[in-house]
């Protein structure tokens, strides 16, 4: 008896905020599979790659994305600076709060804001920047600080791994800069082990002093084909575990799980309308589809949100 309770007790210390269910017992099989020394599917400590996308996987990502918010944030701060905006699109749709004619700018408009609001400073000037945003702005939904609406059973099983010997990185389409801030705080993971989009950042003296300056200018998309990619350059090691949310993670599932060994792929499904939202191939942030409709026969497994986690964020204050 006192043998069982003790086993029972240890159980529910992994991933404690995921409900009993197929979910949570197939990522608890794989790592015990992979970190049972002497085990057919055993996997030495140093190819214990885990990567996890981050909007919409590890925080959420609705109603619109956190570094989305940020750019419209900046842009409305940064306009005292910059009267002909309320004249120049994209600018004039975000100051009048005109989402329709934001819209309508398209991809080119988003890219014209973000090198604006992101380009023509130092790498230090931007940490300070986005560091200051996350502690004042809140989310519309929850009236929450951004920072705190991360997803807690994902936490729990980047800390479960991680205590398995597994080595953790976000792999993101966000910008690498916008997220390193506050990644080692909120999940854990140092600004060295996180791969994202990013823009050109060159080296420079001022008053004789070395900087880096951001340039407003594209320099590697970290989304799609360009995730392999990424993690390539930067990690030299083909995962054996990876989690991601949306068809932007579809190569970076297909590429991770296709490598020789036990490997395992995790979607977040976001099926809970009520603590979160419920959303998969019908959206403009975090679109699900591909990647859903080939999870069964290519072996990955799908979050449900709703029924698998028994909590999403931490409490209230």
């Amino acid at each position: 008896m006192l043998l069982l309770t003790s086993t029972m007790a240890a159980a529910q210390q992994v991933l404690p905020s995921w409900k009993d269910g197929a979910t949570r017992q197939a990522i608890v099989d794989f790592v015990q599979a992979v970190t049972h020394e002497g085990g057919p599917k055993f996997v030495a400590v140093e190819d214990r790659i885990a990567v996890f996308d981050n909007d919409g996987t590890l925080w959420t990502e609705h109603p619109v994305y956190f570094q989305f918010a940020f750019i419209l944030d900046r842009v409305k701060a940064l306009a005292p600076q910059h009267p002909e905006w309320k004249e120049n699109e994209p600018f004039k749709s975000v100051l009048a709060g005109d989402m329709q004619g934001l819209a309508a700018s398209g991809e080119k408009g988003i890219v014209e804001l973000a090198m604006e609001t992101h380009g023509g400073m130092t790498t230090d000037e931007f940490n300070a920047i986005v560091t200051d945003w996350f502690a004042s702005a809140r989310h519309p939904k929850f009236k929450r600080p951004y920072s705190e609406l991360t997803f807690v059973p994902m936490r729990e099983l980047l800390d479960y791994l991680r205590a398995n010997g597994f080595k953790t990185y976000i792999v993101s389409g966000g910008g690498v800069e916008f997220m390193r801030p506050m990644t080692e705080k909120m999940y854990g993971i140092p600004p060295e082990q996180v791969i994202g989009s990013r823009i050109a950042t060159k080296y420079m003296l001022k008053d004789d002093k070395p900087i880096l300056m951001r340039e407003p200018k594209v320099d590697f998309i970290d989304d799609g084909p360009g995730k392999p990619v990424g993690i390539n350059a930067i990690i030299g090691r083909r995962p054996i575990f990876v989690a991601g949310n949306s068809d932007g993670d579809y190569e970076m599932l297909r590429w991770a799980t296709a490598g020789d060994g036990p490997r395992l792929g995790v979607i977040v499904h976001h099926t809970d309308e009520v603590r979160e939202y419920a959303y998969d191939r019908e959206t403009h942030f975090g679109k699900l589809d591909k990647a859903m409709t080939e999870a069964n026969q290519r072996g990955w497994i799908l979050i449900d949100m709703k029924n698998d986690w028994s909590k999403v964020y931490d409490a209230l204050p």
